[in-house]
């Protein structure tokens, strides 16, 4: 059965909310506030698309049965689950020092004092970025699959699917520079982080042990802590289309 994903909106879903947690970004939007920068994203060309997408008329489709709904339904939810728990774990698994193998492996720290953080932190830009392409690579083609079998349906699915595909193509530029950033913007944790300690170590008159960064409590184990669950996070918002299509799916298997 599909892990259902917690309903979210994109202004308050648990990325932004991480953000705003680590104080990497401001404290989540209005909705009414949200919406209208959401209006700028959609240009005049690109609202005309969306309705003539949505006015299109359907050409009726062979019947289906609903054995058949039933069967495409529990596949696509199969896909769904396999590539949810396959990114999910290898999230979870390179962020942990201890995990020896792994298709992404976490950077090797910089264990010493005076510590160059411009540098220390470039090998953590590569990690999330490699993480980022790798959901991309995966997500990306599952989403267009959904849509080809609601396509096979009912005109009423096909209509969904032409209208996340021409979502997609309007708002994937945007989202992408958007979800680039994430990388950048945590650079402002990891040296707040680092700062921090040095400044408590600093206030106590003890030096620090650069060996006690990548334990649980120290600052390099935490920051580890955190980019797993800006990970996880972000996964979670880039899976919530493809899940919005499979539940429409199911939802008219019922109807049947």
């Amino acid at each position: 059965m599909t892990r259902v994903l917690p309903r979210t909106n994109f202004h308050s879903s648990n990325l932004i909310r991480c953000l705003a947690d680590l104080r990497i970004v401001d404290s989540v939007e209005s909705e009414s506030l949200f919406a209208e920068k959401l209006g700028l994203w959609i240009h005049f060309a690109d609202a005309i698309t969306l309705s003539a997408v949505h006015n299109e008329n359907t050409t009726p489709l062979l019947t289906i049965s609903s054995q058949l709904q039933v069967t495409l339904s529990a596949a696509v939810e199969g896909e769904f689950n396999r590539l949810q728990t396959e990114l999910t774990n290898s999230i979870m698994s390179s962020c942990s020092p201890k995990t020896k193998k792994s298709p992404i492996q976490l950077p090797i720290p910089v264990l010493e004092l005076p510590l160059d953080l411009a540098a220390a932190y470039a090998p953590y830009r590569w990690f999330y970025d490699a993480h980022q392409r790798d959901m991309e690579l995966h997500i990306v083609p599952l989403r267009l699959h959904v849509r080809k079998v609601l396509e096979k349906v009912s005109p009423t699915l096909k209509k969904l699917a032409d209208l996340d595909a021409a979502l997609e193509g309007i708002l994937r530029e945007r989202e992408s520079k958007l979800l680039a950033k994430i990388p950048v913007l945590l650079k402002k944790h990891f040296e707040t982080l680092f700062k921090t300690t040095q400044q408590r170590h600093l206030s106590i008159g003890q030096p620090d042990n650069p060996a006690q960064w990548v334990q649980p409590n120290g600052w390099l184990g935490q920051f580890y802590s955190d980019m797993q669950t800006l990970l996880l996070s972000e996964l979670e918002l880039r899976l919530q289309p493809v899940m919005g299509l499979i539940e429409a799916l199911g939802h008219n298997n019922h109807n049947e």
